[in-house]
Order: structure tokens, then C-alpha cells, then sequence
């Protein structure tokens, strides 16, 4: 096939003038040159189409792509993730991961805690807080945890996250609502093991690839995976293979499939739980645009830890996306050259 790339490069941002923190989510040049000599390594053309406006023009001109492999974030507004994918079914081109419903909503760990429990799946009560009106109308019990409603990669987490006095639940909201300009979601802190668990496929067809656990080493940012821990988790964090032995690790995986198919997410991600005090696995938020840096991203680094080598990785989630190739769709017109003499179809 022929299959285009859509990307954010991170050191593009920073060229613009975007802080470290505004651009984490976004990819190396390293993710997309794995991502890209992998895909060739597995029989397919590739095409670097880059962000959603460079797609949005290249559409416009009549190139189309077999699949197009989408690693977008976006950068701006609750819905930045559903970009790619909404113009990509506009214009009836397959494409990687999840669509743009599933996008926006699962961005928004308020709207998807919502649609998971109801249904059946395990989650933290919770709040959504805009206003110190809605601080003070929590009653949540103590602990609690705060974080942006919006954002990933650990953004806006730190220790102070953590919420033990009532006193400081507002301060830490409002701190939250000044920097990031999105609501901030609240919820009862789940003080047990922590783990993520990998996923590939969809729908009934979607397996645990595998799960860990979660270890802050002595030296990192206490109780939280915070951003700090997560931009330097080769010093900080341990992820420790566990297995379905573990009558935990069964029952976080049963969760993470439940939520992943309530959700419709598909082809690949995570699903984040931590248990909760008396030990059950909880729900906490789902990635379906997961990193995947070779040795750096989660998915990546468990998927490895079983012997699922990155080749394997990236191979799986296509076959699971080609599934959905548009059956009349604009057929595509013969291969042409471009730049550095990769192929390109117009149609």
C-alpha cells in the first residue's frame, strides 16, 4: 500500500516558539523516521504528509493515499486529536486509530469517565471544576486528585496534584485554570498499583498486548506519574512486567478491554487504571493516540517486554486499520515521484 504519514513535529513547534511543556505530546523526528523505515521494512510506499493544514492542502490538490498513518495530536482546542481523522473521512481516505468522535471524546477525561461508567466499567467518582462555585460543591472524599481535563503526557501534574486538605483543592484548581484555559477534573485518588496496559485491534477483535505496572523510583516526584517523572522516566520510573497470574493484572485487563471497547477506540493504545484502596483496578483515562517512540513510549516499551518487536507492533495496527479501506472510494491514480524519490498517487 501506499501510506501516508500525518505528524507534529515537536522541534517544529519549538521553532515556532512554543514552550517544552505546550509541545509534549508531540512527536521527535526519530518517532516519524522509525515509524516511516518500518512501514517500508513491511512491503508498503510511504509519503511524509505532516500536520493537519499540510494534509488539509495536499487533499485539496487531489492527492490520496491508501492508509494514511496518523500520529497527529494538534495543537489547539478540545477536539485538536479529532483534526486528521475528520478531514481524512471527509474525503473517504483510510486512516490509523480512531475517529473523530472517539478522539474528542477521549481527550476530555471528564465526557469519557462519563460514558465508561455507564457502561459498568470501574472508575473514581469525580468532578469537573470551573469555578471556585464548583471547588466548594465537591464532596469527594479525601484524597483527591487534580489535573487538566484535556491534556496528556502528564501535563499539569505534579505533587501538588495530590489533594489532602480541603483547603487546597480550590488554589490548586485555580492554579490549573490560569495555565492551562480548560476546565480540571477532580476525583478520589486512587492510592493502589498503578499500571497501563497496551491494546491492538478493534472492537471484539482488540487483545491485551500486555500490561505493567507502574514503579516512581526513590528519586522521583512522590505518589504522582507526573510530567517530571514521565519526561524523564528512564531515571525516575520502573515499568514492571506483571501477567494475568496476578488476579490484579487479570482483572485491570478485563477492565482495560471493557473500556476500550465501550469506547470504540481502535488498531492500538492504552488504557491507564489504578487500583484503588482496597485493591480493585480503576479506571482512569485512555490513550487511542498512544506514543510511539521505539524506546521511549509506553505501548512500544511493553509491547517489547513480551517479544512483540516494534516491526510486529506497527504491522498489527495496520492490518487492523486496512480492515477499513473505503470500498468506493476515489479510486487512486498512478504512482508519480516526488522529493527523495518516494511514490505519490494523485487522484
Amino acid at each position: 500500500m501506499l501510506i501516508g504519514l500525518t505528524y507534529d513535529l515537536r522541534d517544529a513547534y519549538l521553532a515556532m516558539g512554543y514552550g517544552e511543556e505546550e509541545t509534549a505530546e508531540l512527536d521527535r523526528e526519530s518517532t516519524v523516521a522509525a515509524i516511516e523505515s518500518t512501514l517500508r521494512s513491511l512491503g508498503h510506499d510511504t509519503d511524509r504528509i505532516g500536520h493537519a493544514k499540510q494534509l488539509a492542502a495536499r487533499l485539496v490538490r487531489g492527492d490520496r493515499w491508501d492508509l494514511v498513518f496518523n500520529i497527529s495530536e494538534g495543537m489547539h482546542g478540545i477536539g485538536r486529536e479529532a483534526q486528521v481523522p475528520a478531514l481524512l473521512d471527509l474525503y473517504q481516505v483510510a486512516y490509523t486509530f480512531s475517529d473523530p468522535l472517539v478522539m474528542s471524546l477521549t481527550l476530555h477525561k471528564g465526557m469519557t469517565k462519563r460514558v465508561v461508567r455507564d457502561a459498568g466499567v470501574p472508575t473514581p467518582d469525580f468532578a469537573v471544576v470551573e469555578s471556585e462555585a464548583d471547588a466548594a460543591a465537591v464532596e469527594l472524599p479525601l484524597p483527591l486528585f487534580v489535573k487538566p481535563v484535556a491534556e496528556g503526557t502528564g501535563k499539569g501534574v505534579t505533587p501538588r496534584s495530590v489533594v489532602r486538605d480541603r483547603a487546597d483543592l480550590w488554589p490548586a484548581c485555580e492554579d490549573l485554570l490560569a495555565r492551562f484555559h480548560q476546565p480540571v477534573l477532580v476525583e478520589t485518588m486512587c492510592t493502589g498499583r498503578e499500571f497501563t496496559t497496551g491494546i491492538v485491534g478493534t472492537a471484539e477483535e482488540a487483545t491485551v498486548v500486555a500490561t505493567i505496572e507502574v514503579i516512581l523510583l526513590p528519586q522521583a516526584e512522590a505518589d504522582v506519574y507526573s510530567y517530571v517523572n514521565k519526561e524523564h522516566c528512564e531515571e525516575l520510573v520502573e515499568y514492571r512486567l506483571v501477567d494475568a497470574s496476578d488476579p490484579a493484572v487479570a482483572e485491570t485487563e478485563r477492565v482495560a478491554l471493557a473500556a476500550w471497547r465501550a469506547l470504540g477506540c481502535r488498531d492500538g493504545g492504552r488504557v491507564d487504571l489504578r487500583c484503588d484502596a482496597a485493591g480493585n483496578p480503576q479506571f482512569l483515562e485512555v490513550n487511542p493516540l498512544a506514543g510511539l517512540h521505539p524506546e521511549h513510549s509506553d505501548l512500544p516499551i511493553l509491547a517489547t517486554k513480551v517479544g512483540m518487536s516494534y516491526r510486529e507492533l506497527l504491522g498489527r495496527i495496520v492490518e487492523s486499520a486496512a480492515t477499513r479501506v473505503i470500498e468506493g472510494a476515489p479510486a487512486a491514480a498512478p504512482m508519480r515521484l516526488i522529493d527523495g524519490g518516494r511514490a505519490r498517487r494523485r487522484g
